[in-house]
């Protein structure tokens, strides 16, 4: 598990990272900037993953995830309201989520841990949120990209490069597999 353990915390430092390499293309306001009365914006979206963190991985191993004090719905209600207070809660649920599982012990894996009552193999719960956190970096990503337009720059393989980033992976021969 200790492969595993490794391999998810690195996907869940890179999707971090995504959502905060996007916020660094951004002014305040961007942060607060809504398509509609129905969408979230990053500020709401960085709210709500900060509660399912803390909610998540507090006390991951002894009391179910989905703690008596988190109050879902008032994740999507607009009560952040500077760009400070947005990184707190990002820092703040990250923060929660690492030290949640860089403090798993080899005895830990044997345990089940309860999500809204239902039970989870620690595996599973991790992967759980696997899923669930690059969901909204993604919807962070893409509102960052629709509020920036033609001046964004990619996170990525930017388009109309990916031959020149190939080309470049393939010079270098790397690892070979065994």
């Amino acid at each position: 598990m200790d492969i595993y353990l490794k391999s998810a915390i690195t996907q869940f430092a890179y999707y971090k990272k995504l959502g905060e390499k996007t916020f660094a293309q951004l002014n305040d306001a961007d942060l607060f900037w809504q398509f509609n009365a129905e969408s979230n914006s990053i500020a709401i979206i960085i709210k709500h993953l900060s509660g399912n963190m803390l909610s998540r991985w507090t006390n991951f191993l002894i009391s179910d995830g989905e703690k008596e004090w988190r109050n879902r719905d008032t994740e999507f209600e607009e009560t952040i309201n500077t760009r400070e207070q947005i990184m707190a809660a990002w820092d703040q649920g990250w923060d929660c989520l690492f030290n949640a599982l860089n403090s798993l012990t080899a005895e830990d894996w044997e345990k089940t841990v309860k999500i809204r009552n239902e039970p989870h193999r620690i595996e599973d719960a991790i992967n759980r949120q696997l899923a669930h956190y690059p969901y909204h970096v993604g919807q962070i990503v893409f509102i960052g990209k629709m509020i920036t337009g033609s001046k964004w720059q990619s996170l990525s393989i930017p388009k109309g490069k990916s031959d020149k980033y190939n080309a470049d992976k393939f010079a270098n021969p790397g690892d070979t597999f065994k």
